[in-house]
């Protein structure tokens, strides 16, 4: 029996979805289940451990059932998560201690204003490749511990500390292994990128024991076997990797230079760097890209927090779209924003700017102005801060220009925006057949993970390009529209008096 099924559990901050993909990449199947967030304090982001766990458990079994696959099939299923989202639980008893700490909680500002006070933030740069920042897991999983009082438990190997892919891991897999991979780890501000391993020196900076941490693996490496009463059988679990190192694997952006954007609830952008990670002068991050074999692989990355999250917010708070797709059809109704540009810095600004007291700013309102000028220019300013990413990295790379850039996420699917970011940008953007590529990418590493592809190469002929927007604005408007923006990001930043 030819075992030639690939699933991927794609657990997001908004949903948990699976993908079930046939061999030549087709989606047989996809099923995604929304779950709550909670703000306990303006700033603060939380999730409950039960419903992420909960709705990708629910969303995997639909997913195989509306495939209609044998379970007998399935070769493999792949994890790919959101990253940095913090969660710490109890050993015996796989209790979370506290509700995840969402990556777009801000509650630990206090502990990076003591970091860079300290003179720390070289020390954290030059070992992880991040900036130090509220958004990382390092400062989460101190706060925990500190709040908590739970050091002694700690030190003493009761607790274990992980990210969302780990805490998959321990719920999902037989044996309930303790693991994270590498693009994981690289997230959380504890994770040297030049020895592959927990730092020391950064742990005792935080006041982290070792003990509660996971052990760091390849992003494609069988961890265990899924257990058999979520699906029928033991499955081997035989991937992981953050959400936007598997959409960069999931692109086929395989040499130095090529670069992809997510559209998802932020926007991330990363550029292959190769096997040397590259320091960037211009407020972007080392990461991983992911690692194989043991060898590393490297990108540049900039974050966005609020990318498809703005369009929730337009329909979920200031209620002036019932649907997310009804943004597309509003903002093409009107020739442009009539002057209007809205920051979306909700929970402060990321990359290239990193400042943790900007808040979202609208400006340029007059009394014609209207909510499809408002819904333009929220989609505009995902495009924008896009923009500001893709800039910093053609500055970081000499001035050097990609050929063209690689757009996944759901909010990609929007053609509207796609066009408008060709044109802010002025290089092509290529939409694939698959627009979920981050599910994608996990398929092809838990593909490879099992021994079904070869090399990364044979992976990559699952991934085929669908439609390129040309850049079609002229350089006179380009420059007054990135103007108009730069002026409202000014207006935005430091909003918050420290």
């Amino acid at each position: 029996m030819a075992k030639n099924i690939l699933i991927a559990l794609d657990q997001g901050t908004t949903s948990s979805r699976a993908i079930v993909f046939d061999m030549h990449g087709r989606t047989l199947a996809s099923h995604a289940i929304e779950f709550k967030q909670h703000y306990p304090q303006p700033g603060w982001v939380e999730h409950d451990p039960d419903d992420i766990l909960n709705t990708q458990v629910a969303a995997l079994r639909k997913a195989v059932e509306l495939s209609g696959v044998d379970v007998q099939d399935i070769a493999a299923i792949g994890i790919t998560n959101q990253r940095e989202t913090t969660l710490l639980w109890e050993k015996d008893t796989g209790r979370c201690v506290h509700n995840a700490i969402v990556w777009q909680c801000r509650r630990t500002a206090p502990y990076v204003e003591k970091l860079i006070q300290a003179g720390k933030s070289d020390l954290i740069r030059q070992k992880t490749g991040l900036v130090p920042d509220a958004y990382f897991s390092g400062t989460k999983l101190a706060y925990l511990l500190d709040t908590l009082n739970l050091h002694e438990r700690a030190a003493r190997g009761e607790l274990c500390f992980g990210t969302v892919d780990t805490f998959l891991c321990w719920n999902l897999v037989e044996g309930r292994p303790h693991v994270t991979d590498a693009t994981n780890a690289g997230r959380t501000m504890l994770f040297n990128l030049h020895t592959q391993s927990w730092d020391d020196e950064l742990l005792r900076m935080l006041n982290i024991p070792r003990q509660v941490l996971p052990e760091v693996v390849d992003s494609a490496h069988v961890v265990g076997m899924l257990r058999p009463e979520i699906l029928g059988r033991p499955i081997p679990v035989a991937a992981m990797a953050g959400d936007q190192h598997a959409s960069l694997f999931g692109q086929a952006c395989f040499e130095p230079g090529m670069v992809k954007n997510t559209y998802g609830t932020g926007c991330f952008m990363l550029m292959n760097t190769g096997d040397t990670p590259v320091e960037s002068q211009n407020g972007l991050l080392t990461t991983m890209a992911w690692r194989l074999n043991g060898k590393p692989t490297f990108a540049l990355e900039g974050s966005v927090f609020m990318g498809g999250a703005t369009v929730q917010w337009l329909r979920d708070e200031m209620r002036l779209i019932s649907t997310a797709a009804e943004s597309e059809q509003l903002a093409a109704s009107v020739p442009d924003t009539a002057g209007v540009f809205l920051v979306p810095a909700f929970t402060g600004l990321g990359a290239p700017y990193w400042d943790m007291y900007s808040r979202g700013t609208i400006v340029g309102i007059t009394r014609g102005t209207n909510r499809a000028h408002i819904v333009r220019a929220a989609l505009e300013a995902i495009c924008y801060q896009s923009y500001d990413l893709y800039s910093a990295m053609v500055a970081d790379r000499g001035g050097e220009k990609p050929v063209q850039m690689n757009v996944d996420g759901g909010a990609s699917a929007n053609s509207f925006m796609m066009q408008f970011q060709a044109d802010i940008m002025g290089v092509n953007v290529v939409r694939p057949v698959v627009l979920e590529t981050t599910a994608l990418g996990a398929a092809l590493l838990a593909g490879i993970g099992v021994g079904l592809f070869a090399s990364k190469e044979e992976a990559a002929s699952m991934v085929k390009p669908d439609l390129t927007f040309v850049p079609r604005m002229e350089q006179h408007h380009r420059d007054l529209a990135l103007y108009g923006w730069h002026r409202a990001v000014d207006r935005a930043r430091g909003w918050v008096e420290q």
